[in-house]
């Protein structure tokens, strides 16, 4: 391997890994001091809840290439309480999920809608999509059973699945959720996926929503064919939660509290005003270099992630049961799944 070769792939190894837009803009433009040309931004915020909505707009290519991600919209929704146990909080975030969710698809004009759950039912930090779907009302049978029941007038036409991953079923994510497609032929897919992010404060506390699709794995450094409009023909609207960070995040994110706590309480603060010097993508780097091979390929999450995610896919399943059916009461909804 020549040098130019093992140069990008340590570039590769060491690169800060998140799936959010928000992160992604977050890092361009810290360590650039530069608005991103092409990218647009808008933020709303509900004080009642301590919630801020976050929309990125990707317009062109140069925007695209700065940020690292496809041309789209991208819709973050951040909330500390979100992960807590409060029913009403809860019922504040389904209906702020399900606006933001009809603000970016047309669900009177689409006759069938596919809701992926992706993940591992087992593996509990990526159990959301499972969980979502295991709690989503399904009418796509009804429809085909029973075409004239006055009752369907109210009901959207929703089929689920959940696919696992390579290591359970031998295949490629993108070829079952393609078979699907040829077959049954849906007008949109809604993929839900647990997410990685670069701040431990946004783990099991954002949900981003993306009209761009979605790569299983690529926040953890796995490669796998997407799930885009251009790989299945029609329209794919992601929905994910980061619920891990890798190790090297929370050193990161624990040496910057550091550095600030010790410049409050030293005279000497050379050696810390140097460490602030660098950007965030070379103390990410300068990290991971510390901590490889013991701990640089380590990922983490809460010790209280079962229920987490319990709640999380409860709040993003009761957004999609209000979204896809808007005529039916939500309770009606959950007194039928039970």
């Amino acid at each position: 391997m020549d040098k130019k070769n093992i140069k990008e792939k340590q570039i590769e190894e060491y690169k800060v890994r998140t799936d959010l837009a928000i992160e992604a803009r977050e890092m361009v433009h810290q360590d650039e001091e530069i608005e991103i040309k092409g990218v647009e931004l808008e933020e709303k915020i509900d004080e009642s809840i301590d919630l801020k909505i976050t929309k990125v707009s990707i317009k062109n290519e140069h925007g695209a290439k700065q940020m690292n991600k496809p041309i789209g919209n991208y819709i973050t929704i951040e909330c500390e309480l979100m992960k807590e146990n409060d029913s009403e909080v809860q019922e504040k975030l389904m209906k702020e999920l399900a606006n933001e969710i009809k603000d970016v698809i047309d669900i009177a004009n689409t006759n069938l809608i596919l809701v992926v759950g992706l993940g591992n039912e087992w593996v509990t930090p990526d159990s959301l999509g499972p969980k979502v779907v295991s709690n989503l009302l399904v009418t796509r049978h009804l429809y085909e059973e029973m075409q004239d029941a006055e009752y369907l007038k109210s009901m959207g036409k929703v089929s689920a699945i959940s696919p696992g991953v390579m290591g359970q079923t031998g295949m490629e994510t993108y070829e079952i959720v393609k078979g699907i497609v040829d077959e049954v032929k849906p007008d949109l897919i809604i993929a839900i996926d647990a997410l990685a992010s670069r701040k431990t404060s946004r783990v099991n506390s954002t949900i981003q929503i993306a009209d761009t699709g979605v790569h299983p794995g690529s926040g953890v450094g796995n490669k796998r064919k997407g799930l885009t409009e251009e790989s299945l023909g029609i329209p794919v609207l992601a929905i994910g939660v980061p619920t891990v960070v890798d190790a090297a995040t929370i050193v990161n994110d624990t040496m910057d509290n550091l550095i600030q706590a010790m410049m409050s309480h030293t005279s000497n603060a050379n050696i810390l005003n140097s460490l602030q010097e660098f950007s965030n993508e070379e103390k990410y780097q300068l990290i991971k270099e510390v901590l490889n091979p013991y701990m640089s390929n380590m990922f983490v999450t809460p010790k209280d992630i079962d229920s987490v995610i319990k709640r999380i896919g409860f709040v993003i399943s009761g957004a999609l049961n209000m979204t896809l059916h808007p005529e039916i009461d939500r309770k009606e909804i959950t007194e039928y799944l039970n």
